[in-house]
């Protein structure tokens, strides 16, 4: 009964459907499970004149990795191959031409919840041609190496989310020196740069000049508005037409009414003031 069942099994391998350029691999979470799951891989390819991250000949780019599947389990399903450099999963394929940087054991990005691709390193190439003509099914959760899920799979992630203060204060301390370094560097060759003009005779603006750059507070934000308003109002034409002028003499004569009115009041106010009152 095992052979025919294995014989099933692998004619269904060589009969399913996989992208163009892809070969299948089965594998399952358990011996308890039934279905398989697979994984689409083909070797890592750019094209010609472009720069990767990834060295060609010897990384295997891999689709539709489930959830539980770690870059660990991925290592070590794929270790019979060959000896793996490294495994990086992503939420989608990675087009970036420069190298990445590290990557932080405190701060890394937020998991992918749902399916994800993987490239897959060997250190050498036979690794790569062996893992494309491999054939499953491969088990994920072992005896030797099983997969947490459920409660034991959350506290596991909570112990690893409480950190050492001590350690996470070092690696800060580095990065920032890092940094630091960086950014002088590139002051210094901005200053060297600063008025000399290229091979074209172009000279390159920069931030750096004989002006200090306006201070962005609310202040300088107010007197920046301030000085443009009273700008408008130098540049706009008054009395120019018709309506101008009648509204300019309306509001003359209203002004002129009323401080006509307020003249009188102070008078009268004035007048009271002044009576003879002997006792």
């Amino acid at each position: 009964m095992v052979a025919p069942k294995r014989k099933r099994a692998e004619r269904e391998a060589e009969s399913l459907p996989s992208p163009p350029g892809y070969s299948a691999i089965p594998i399952k979470f358990s011996e308890k499970q039934q279905a398989s799951h697979y994984l689409y891989v083909r070797e890592h390819r750019v094209r010609e004149g472009t720069n990767s991250a990834w060295p060609q000949k010897r990384t295997l780019f891999v689709l539709n990795v489930p959830p539980y599947c770690t870059e660990g389990c991925l290592s070590r399903l794929l270790s019979p191959c060959g000896r793996v450099q490294s495994v990086e999963l992503q939420e989608k394929p990675d087009l970036a031409e420069s190298p990445k940087e590290p990557v932080s054991k405190f701060f890394h990005p937020k998991p992918v919840p749902g399916f994800q691709v993987a490239y897959v390193v060997f250190q050498k190439p036979s690794g790569m041609s062996a893992a494309l003509a491999l054939r499953g099914p491969l088990l994920v959760s072992t005896e030797s190496h099983p997969v947490k899920t459920g409660v034991h799979k959350w506290i596991s992630e909570y112990a690893d989310s409480v950190l050492d203060p001590e350690a996470l204060r070092a690696e800060v301390d580095t990065f920032m020196e890092a940094y630091d370094t960086k950014m002088a560097e590139e002051e210094a060759k901005a200053k060297e740069e600063e008025g000399v003009p290229d091979e074209e005779g172009w000279v390159k603006v920069t931030r750096r000049g004989r002006r200090s750059a306006l201070p962005r507070t609310e202040s300088a934000s107010l007197r920046v508005l301030e000085r443009e308003k009273r700008k408008r109002a130098r540049k706009e034409l008054l009395n120019f037409y018709a309506w101008q002028h009648r509204e300019t003499k309306m509001e003359h004569l209203a002004q002129l009414r009323k401080k006509f009115e307020e003249d009188k009041q102070r008078i009268e106010l004035m007048r009271a003031q002044r009576k003879f009152r002997p006792f």
